[in-house]
């Protein structure tokens, strides 16, 4: 027997700045707020929410992404753990105006390759956290 999953629910980052990544993937990605702690959060509501740590959890479709800030050194994609987060777009059209944006904002990226299966654009957060946006191949 296997057990017959769907998709993924979630996924949540550690990271060491929230204030750095925040403003990093609120400008790259505009993601809308599914839950973070309000900042005139009263006592009952901050322990309700004290599983995000002190972080925020973004929507994306129907999954959620998270920012957890307990991190204590940089990612490494060649330890245990995550090699990168890869995020669907509709076309390559997306992966050429992505790079742009990218070169307006003075992020580091690898510009757009074709993999065979479909176009990828990898770039980096602040944490060193390996992100890609793949789009597939028409």
């Amino acid at each position: 027997m296997t057990i017959p999953i769907k998709a993924y629910a979630h996924v949540r980052l550690t990271v060491t700045d929230i204030d750095a990544s925040r403003a990093f993937y609120d400008a790259v990605f505009g993601l809308p707020v599914a839950f973070e702690v309000p900042e005139d959060a009263d006592d009952a509501t901050r322990e309700q929410l004290g599983f995000l740590y002190g972080g925020v959890i973004y929507q994306l479709g129907d999954t959620l992404l998270g920012l957890r800030p307990v991190a204590e050194d940089r990612f490494s994609e060649n330890r245990v753990g995550l090699d990168h987060l890869a995020f669907t777009v509709a076309d390559r059209s997306v992966l050429d105006d992505a790079a742009a944006f990218l070169d307006g904002r003075g992020i580091a990226h690898g510009g757009v390759k074709d993999i065979g299966a479909g176009c990828i654009l990898e770039f980096r957060d602040p944490d060193n956290i390996a992100l890609e946006l793949f789009a597939p191949q028409a």
